[in-house]
């Protein structure tokens, strides 16, 4: 069992940036994938990025690729998301999981980010 919990986000100006920080707790989150996902009012959840167990393999969804860069310390059970040059269109509740890629089977609650432009 792992649980995760989010923090870091907030509202922040279009062209800003915000570091998401994803704490876990419970077995082996050293063995885990680690993934953000995010989803935004009357849309569906979209894959933002993901970091396998190493931490020298990552992912991105085609909408934040060069934008945001995800991190892990293995030490300090901790997941991150450096998120710079919002936009608007990245309002959404962020949430981090982990398993096994491409399948997640542990989710947090999530940290919503608003952009305003």
């Amino acid at each position: 069992q792992v649980h995760l919990v989010e923090s870091g986000g907030g509202t922040v100006q279009a062209g800003g940036s915000l570091r998401l920080s994803c704490a876990a707790s419970g077995r082996a989150f050293s063995d885990y994938a680690m993934g953000w996902f995010r989803q935004a009012p009357g849309k569906e959840r979209e894959f933002v990025a993901a970091i396998m167990s190493g931490g020298s393999v990552t992912r991105y969804g085609g909408s934040v690729k060069g934008r945001f860069t995800v991190s892990r310390d293995n030490a300090k059970n901790m997941l991150f998301l450096e998120m710079s040059s919002l936009k608007p269109d990245d309002t959404a509740l962020y949430t981090c999981a982990a398993g096994y890629w491409p399948d997640y089977d542990y989710r947090g609650q999530g940290t919503q980010v608003t952009v305003s432009s």
